[in-house]
């Protein structure tokens, strides 16, 4: 099948250019697990869902019993999202949570292919104003994103739909590092 070989070819390809990217990302989420922080994740239409899925398997657990890992996907509450986009703009519906929410040593983490989302732009800078550090998972070069967050891991595709594949095994893995902690 076409489809399961193109994927292939390019977890190969990640896989071999983003080895020290991913290692960086294992080293923050551990750093912000045993320090006590909060995982926080963000995203819009399938990086929200991506970004939901993570929050949970924190939370919940992954592969293995553990205690429950603080996480939080800032994409869920109706009320929060329609309120603050009704009332200060769609581009604004993470960066208003960021402001109430996160706290140093906690650490963002934004879902995105195109690194160009104003609202997760918008979170970033957020997110730096608080001292809270950052982490992207993107596509297509990084875009503005990539230049506004502590670190991002830029899978090497342009393709929407292969980087959320990409994202998503990058993400297990880094949440197998942190349940291996335990």
């Amino acid at each position: 099948m076409r489809h399961l070989r193109e994927l292939a070819e390019l977890a190969t390809r990640a896989a071999d250019a983003l080895d020290g990217d991913i290692e960086r990302a294992v080293q923050m989420v551990r750093a912000t697990l045993q320090g006590g922080g909060t995982l926080f994740f963000v995203g819009n239409g399938g990086s929200a869902a991506d970004a939901q899925h993570m929050a949970t398997e924190y939370v919940v657990r992954y592969k293995k019993e553990r205690r429950a890992f603080a996480a939080i996907a800032l994409t869920t509450d109706s009320s929060m999202l329609t309120a603050g986009g009704n009332d200060y703009g769609f581009d604004t519906i993470f960066s208003r949570q960021v402001e109430a929410l996160c706290r140093p040593g906690d650490l963002l983490i934004l879902h995105t292919t195109s690194g160009k989302s104003p609202n997760l732009l918008r979170a970033a800078e957020a997110a730096r104003a608080k001292g809270v550090a950052t982490l992207a998972l993107s596509a297509k070069g990084g875009g503005p994103l990539a230049a506004l967050v502590d670190h991002c891991i830029v899978v090497p595709t342009d393709r929407t739909d292969r980087a959320q594949e990409i994202q998503l095994c990058i993400e297990h893995y880094i949440c197998e590092c942190a349940e291996s902690d335990e």
